[in-house]
């Protein structure tokens, strides 16, 4: 399966300097303030690059300015490879950005690609010059280049690799915590649509629960199998028409005679239903980032995730930020990132799997080790 190898990050808030191996899964522990969500935020900027939406994204984050290493960086730099195992090529694009007065510019972007003996530079930018590789010729633009937006985004799509490149680097999607307010899209009837995802607001989870249980009955049956293991009373899901092409989502307890409407549900159901039909997706994106899924879960409901996890990652590589130390206890070391702070104040990263554990781990569990302050990830 083709994944992105590994991702590298210098001046983007506390993690100064950094490179971290991407793994089918990532859990990323660590203290408030350490940088787990700036490494969630990293990755929707690179996405946002690819999509042509760089400026908004960094607006919505503050501006450059605002996100630039406070004393240690003038320019924000990153960099992600992909690496497709069975052609033997890999593509590594790098991104400097740096502030100029009250906007920036895009000082220099590159994708190189190397495949086999043969290595070259399908976008190599500095500032405005701008060049790409087209048809084995590196030609200049002919259309009207946007300076604030990334070459990536905006040379014509003539190579399958680059070009599967950015389509998978764009298609990367970021999922905070599920709103459960009364009146939020996860606890109202929804119109009938295509829906291959529920939702980063839950906007379509009904219209996916929907689709899936007609089109993939196979993730549909194992949706249901995990509600049934989490919530012993749970029976089934129901999506009943309210209006002219709008479905309810209802919930059947087969101990209550009247079924459980989503607005009638406790947060912590919703929630679990919500991230329980993601992962069950089967069109997840190339990288699925999520934060703090353990809110309003109980505690015993995390060792299921942790499988949903597993199962999930051998089809997108995801990102997890957690400060629960119980989901913790059912991951592996070779799951888990650990970010300390170092005297300087920035960050490092290591996955815990590197860190001499081995005994520890033979007398006690692994949020036990992090507990006792032996895994580092603390205050």
């Amino acid at each position: 399966m083709t994944r992105f190898q590994d991702i590298s990050i210098k001046g983007f808030r506390r993690l100064a300097d950094v490179q971290l191996e991407l793994r089918p899964l990532c859990v990323l522990i660590g203290a408030n303030g350490i940088g787990k969500t700036s490494l969630l935020d990293v990755f929707s900027l690179l996405a946002s690059s690819a999509q042509g939406s760089l400026n908004a994204a960094l607006s919505e984050l503050g501006g450059l300015s605002a996100l630039i290493t406070y004393d240690r960086a003038e320019e924000l730099a990153l960099g992600i490879s992909m690496e497709i195992e069975k052609d033997a090529q890999t593509q590594r694009y790098s991104l400097r950005i740096q502030p100029r007065g009250p906007s920036y510019i895009i000082e220099r972007e590159v994708l190189h690609q190397v495949f086999g003996p043969i290595a070259f530079d399908a976008i190599d930018s500095h500032g405005v010059d701008v060049r790409y590789n087209e048809n084995g010729q590196v030609v200049l633009p002919t259309w009207n280049h946007n300076p604030l937006e990334t070459s990536l985004a905006q040379v014509p799509k003539v190579f399958v690799w680059p070009e599967d490149f950015r389509r998978r680097l764009a298609s990367s999607a970021y999922y905070h915590t599920l709103d459960v307010e009364a009146r939020s899209p996860a606890r109202l009837p929804q119109p009938m649509r295509p829906a291959a995802l529920p939702g980063k607001n839950g906007e379509d989870l009904i219209p996916c629960l929907y689709y899936l249980r007609e089109a993939e009955r196979d993730r549909f049956d194992a949706i249901e199998d995990s509600l049934h293991a989490a919530f012993p009373g749970f029976e089934r899901l129901d999506f009943p028409p309210v209006a002219a092409g709008t479905l309810a989502l209802v919930w059947r307890d087969n101990r209550f005679s009247k079924p459980l409407y989503a607005n009638q549900l406790s947060e912590g159901m919703l929630r679990f239903l919500w991230l329980v039909t993601l992962l069950q997706s089967p069109l997840l994106p190339a990288v699925t980032l999520i934060d703090e899924p353990e809110v309003s879960l109980h505690p015993e409901l995390l060792s299921l995730l942790a499988d949903l996890f597993r199962e999930a990652s051998r089809r997108t590589q995801l990102v997890v930020a957690t400060h629960s130390d119980r989901l913790v206890r059912f991951l592996k070391p070779a799951e888990v990132v650990v970010l300390d702070s170092t005297d300087d104040a920035t960050s490092k990263l290591t996955w815990a799997d590197k860190l001499d554990l081995d005994e520890w781990l033979a007398e006690y569990s692994l949020d036990e080790v992090w507990s006792r302050g032996l895994l580092g990830a603390r205050a």
